[in-house]
């Protein structure tokens, strides 16, 4: 199986791509004082005139349903710092005879990092049997993306997650983190606004900081903050260091939260999500890490790949830069 490693080996390799990823320049969000992008000058540098590096969530592509390789091409061509790949792609790249090893050099040809990866393993769940499941696809997962030299791995509170005390999803996430330990990829509890638990931002950060790991962090998303009824005015009493990366996007003033779906997302700028003074506020509390653009939108998906790339970092970069100033 490709993903049969030793820990010994899955650390070796994690070390290798790390350094071979750092030539590039991208400034990565992540938690702890070790971590890469939290600083100044540290793991590169935005663009000038951009106040963070912007990065691509394959979601935005995945009606065009392109193998990874051509989703690579199109990030490059539009211009964008790095991408977010989604599981089932890294599989079917695999799947098609294609090796992360490759992939990983690929990206690093053509200036690109893995700022974070999202999977829907149950590690809140109350079920034990199925939580040791859950580590399991979790180890998988972190250990591809290692290879891929990804950042951070997203842990969106999936599965039965209704009645779990906070507490104990506290413990759950603490194990997810030790599990990662020498990957050099960080579990980041994952905001999901349509969770029965975990929709909202507060729960979250109660999640890490009770983890009590020094590289327990957060991944909030526009939507998914507008949809979990938090809005986006928390984010400034977070400190920097505790947010991965942030999903970039916005949304309309119809349908209303309580009815809004994935597919309803547009381009930044295009919606009222006050992304202006939430750019300022991510510079405020000393967020240094991407942002990705995450869209699920129908209407995008009709038209040409690279159309798409581009308007969705052209439209994030003018926003970001009105809010600059």
């Amino acid at each position: 199986m490709p993903y049969d490693v030793t820990r010994r080996e899955f650390i070796r390799r994690s070390a290798g791509l790390a350094g071979a990823a750092a030539a590039t320049p991208l400034a990565l969000g992540c938690a702890g004082p070790e971590a890469a992008g939290q600083g100044e000058g540290a793991g590169g540098a935005a663009p000038t005139g951009d106040l963070f590096p912007i990065s691509l969530n394959t979601s935005t592509l995945r009606g065009h349903k392109l193998p990874l390789t051509e989703v690579i091409e199109v990030a490059a061509k539009a211009g964008y710092a790095g991408i977010e790949p989604w599981p089932d792609e890294v599989d079917r790249h695999v799947g098609s005879g294609g090796t992360l090893r490759d992939a990983a050099k690929r990206l690093v040809d053509h200036g690109l990092r893995v700022t974070g990866a999202i999977a829907f393993f149950h590690w809140m769940v109350d079920d034990a049997a199925e939580r040791a499941k859950a580590l399991e696809e979790a180890k998988r997962r972190i250990e591809q993306l290692a290879v891929l030299g990804a950042s951070h791995i997203a842990a969106p509170p999936a599965g039965d997650v209704e009645k779990v005390d906070l507490l104990k999803a506290a413990e759950r996430y603490r194990a997810l983190l030790d599990l990662a330990e020498g990957s050099g990829v960080v579990p980041a509890v994952e905001v999901w606004g349509f969770a029965k638990n975990g929709h909202r931002l507060g729960q979250c950060a109660f999640i890490a900081l009770e983890a009590q790991h020094p590289r327990a962090c957060v991944l909030p998303d526009v939507y998914h903050l507008h949809k979990g009824g938090s809005g986006l005015g928390g984010v400034r009493l977070l400190s920097g260091s505790m947010i991965a990366g942030f999903h970039m996007n916005d949304y309309p003033a119809s349908p209303p939260r309580e009815t809004i779906t994935d597919a309803h997302r547009v381009y930044p700028g295009d919606g009222i999500a006050p992304l202006k003074q939430l750019f300022q506020d991510l510079r405020t509390i000393g967020y240094r890490g991407a942002v990705s653009v995450e869209l699920f939108n129908p209407e995008y998906y009709k038209q040409d790949p690279l159309l798409v790339a581009r308007t969705a970092l052209e439209k994030t970069r003018s926003v970001m830069r009105a809010a600059a100033g």
